[in-house]
């Protein structure tokens, strides 16, 4: 796939004898694509209602997708372990205040080391939660919140989504998936889940030895044990690598904070496409 020239008009598919080539024209530039684009963003699971700069992401690529057609891959990061990307912030629908909700976890070291897809939500926090809910969202939200009946924090998420319908249409890629990572590309910057009290964590795997960050410069060393690559995820720089090792797309919708630290070179097949503005990116979305 190559810039070819810059122009402003849009010409129909043309076929090549090596198979279907699509010109398309994004924001007055051709490009030739050998095959169906393939649209990706990225995220973690970042909120019960998902945050205001994900629902952007998703009409950025809705939009790409009506320009160029293709599918849409979401790429749910879900292997993460940090808690605060599940804070969730809502305003309250009278005094318009913002009060921020997040999940409670089952233990300490589940809270913090645990990926996202193993930390498991206590039985009384849903019913909990939804008790507060009516001053903050429309009652339709507050039913398909109550619906959700996932254990864990990231298929709790990835439900709320769903019921939101913002999933429809769209092929949903997990980094905690074992059959994902089997089919990933083999990374050293790479994070381990292990066994560790009783718990599975997110161990940093540094120089060949497996440790827990405890903050600033503290770590806790496990012990050394072997690993295959069904419990190994990427790491911030070696995240676009892995994935595009899976998903092979051709476009990725990417956010203001990606924008920052992708290190394209990775990926020079990949048309970067930044996701459209919105306010209150960090607040949660829960308007249609």
């Amino acid at each position: 796939m190559g810039k070819l020239l810059e122009a402003n008009l849009v010409l129909p598919p043309v076929f090549s004898s090596t198979g279907s080539a699509f010109i398309h024209v994004i924001r007055g530039e051709f490009f030739i694509l050998m095959s169906a684009p393939v649209i990706c963003f990225g995220q973690q699971p970042c909120g019960f209602f998902p945050r205001r700069f994900l629902y952007a992401k998703f009409t950025t690529a809705r939009r790409l997708q009506a320009e160029i057609g293709g599918e849409i891959v979401f790429f749910l990061h879900d292997s993460d372990h940090d808690c605060r990307e599940t804070q969730t912030t809502l305003r309250h629908l009278h005094t318009g205040e913002p009060q921020t909700f997040n999940f409670t976890f089952v233990n300490k070291l589940q809270r913090k080391f645990s990926p996202l897809f193993l930390k498991r939500i206590p039985a009384d926090w849903p019913a909990h939660t939804a008790r507060q809910l009516p001053n903050y969202v429309a009652p339709r939200w507050v039913d398909a919140f109550k619906r959700i009946t996932a254990t864990n924090v990231a298929d709790f998420c990835l439900g709320m989504y769903r019921a939101m319908g913002l999933l429809e249409g769209i092929r949903v890629v997990r980094s905690g998936d074992p059959a994902v990572r089997r089919a990933a590309c083999a990374v050293t910057d790479c994070f381990v889940d292990v066994p560790h009290e009783g718990e599975i964590v997110r161990a940093r795997f540094i120089n060949g030895t497996l440790k827990l960050h405890e903050g600033g410069d503290r770590y806790v060393e496990l012990p050394a044990t072997v690993f295959t690559k069904e419990q190994i995820s990427p790491t911030r720089d070696s995240r676009l690598r892995w994935m595009q090792s899976v998903i092979h797309c051709t476009h990725y919708v990417c956010g203001a904070g990606e924008q920052a630290y992708l290190n394209q070179a990775d990926a020079p097949e990949i048309t970067f496409v930044p996701r459209d503005p919105i306010d209150r990116p960090d607040e949660a979305w829960t308007e249609n």
